[in-house]
């Protein structure tokens, strides 16, 4: 007989078959919390490794003490600092004597103008010269006639008074012995006074006549010395119709062309000095407000340095550059041409016992208002204050100390983070 299973069977209360559900969904929740967990872990190193970056990308630059030396390096342009260009003085057919690149003396005759015109009027002022330098010489002459008139006029009424002197007093000596009325003293009397004002008439008469005289021939001289002068103005423009050379130098550039007509102020030709030569340089307008006439720089050629200053700076930015000029102080390299580039450095100022750090893109970046210093392996965002600056460094003013250790280039990696890792 085969038996049941009854002596096996054991009764279970409500509350034991309502509890086994639970142990059922014990292990699967478990294995959720610990995966889960592992997901969170992993979250959390991925964060953590996104602000983490190779040493090897960034720059790190040490703050320290020392003189700030601020220059400007640029590369220049050679250029002649005297090259006038040469003017036509009237218009006429120009014949050229030399061609562009001629080494040409001072004094050398470059070009030729002819101008008819010019040459008829200069024989025009000339013939009128003439007459006027005649006119002057009559007036001289008359006013000569005029003052020895004056004079013969003066001795005729000296001598009238004297003869009337002797008059009366021979009319006197007569009266006195009886021999002469006294009628005759009386006319002797009024004779001699008629001649007394007529000497002083004639005294007068000279010296208003002689001034008369002079004023009219100084009046002929000043029209002669005016008309001279015009002579001389035309006779200088006729000469300078013969284009020379105002120095030793060479022919540069020709706007003329060969026995070609030229009008009047036409430029033809320009000549370049030499000896004397500058150099054109371009500088940031961050710079231009700092620029100085004066300020010493340093050109290089060939690898040889040469002494120079700032000569000019002009006035204007042209696409956020400021054009200046730097003259030689002393010599200035042998066969330099037109338009040769050369190096350029400018000693703007030196800045003693100051705090600086390596200038890097960190200043632009910026804006120059915080930089990432490092602190151990992880590089903190502190706000700094910074001043001027070199071409290799820039002053700190203030928010760090010296020792410090400044990120000055790849900081472009770490956006916006208080706190980054480098390792």
């Amino acid at each position: 007989m085969i038996r049941d299973t009854s002596a096996q069977d054991r009764p279970l209360s409500h509350t034991q078959a309502a509890a086994r559900p639970w142990k059922r969904w014990a292990l699967p929740v478990a294995g959720g919390v610990v995966l889960l967990l592992c997901i969170v872990f992993a979250a959390r190193g991925w964060l953590s490794g996104s602000q983490s970056f190779d040493e090897a990308r960034v720059r790190i630059a040490e703050v320290k003490r020392g003189d700030l030396v601020r220059d400007i390096a640029a590369d220049g342009r050679v250029i002649a600092s005297n090259s006038p260009t040469l003017y036509a003085i009237a218009g006429g057919v120009v014949t050229l004597k030399v061609v562009a690149g001629d080494q040409v003396k001072k004094g050398q005759v470059l070009a030729e103008i002819d101008s008819p015109e010019l040459r008829s009027k200069l024989a025009q002022e000339q013939a009128t010269l003439a007459g006027l330098e005649a006119e002057a010489s009559r007036a001289a002459l008359d006013a000569t006639v005029t003052r020895a008139n004056a004079r013969k006029m003066l001795d005729q009424a000296g001598v009238d008074r004297t003869a009337a002197e002797r008059d009366l007093e021979r009319y006197q000596r007569g009266f006195d012995g009886g021999a002469v009325p006294q009628i005759d003293v009386a006319k002797a009397k009024d004779e001699l006074r008629k001649t007394e004002i007529a000497l002083d008439h004639a005294k007068r008469d000279e010296g208003l006549q002689g001034q008369s005289a002079t004023l009219d021939a100084r009046n002929k001289h000043l029209l002669a010395d005016r008309q001279r002068a015009i002579v001389a103005e035309v006779q200088r423009q006729v000469d300078a119709l013969t284009l020379r050379s105002p120095f030793d130098g060479q022919v540069g550039q020709v706007q003329a062309v060969q026995r070609s007509n030229v009008a009047l102020n036409a430029p033809v030709m320009s000549v370049v000095d030499l000896s004397q030569f500058e150099v054109e340089i371009k500088v940031p307008e961050s710079f231009a407000r700092d620029l100085a006439i004066g300020m010493p720089a340093q050109l290089t050629s060939n690898g040889q340095p040469y002494a120079g200053e700032i000569s000019a700076v002009s006035p204007e930015v042209v696409n956020g550059e400021v054009n200046a000029r730097i003259r030689f102080s002393d010599k200035q390299p042998p066969g330099l041409r037109q338009s040769q580039r050369l190096s350029a450095r400018v000693l703007m100022d030196t800045r003693k016992n100051v705090l600086m750090v390596e200038r890097g893109p960190f200043l632009e970046q910026s804006g120059g208002r915080y930089a990432y210093v490092m602190d151990g392996s992880s590089a903190v965002r502190k706000p700094v204050q910074l001043g001027v600056s070199s071409l290799s460094a820039i002053e700190v003013l203030g928010g760090l100390q010296p020792g410090d250790r400044v990120v000055v280039s790849g900081s472009d990696q770490f956006g916006d983070a208080e706190r980054v890792s480098i390792h």
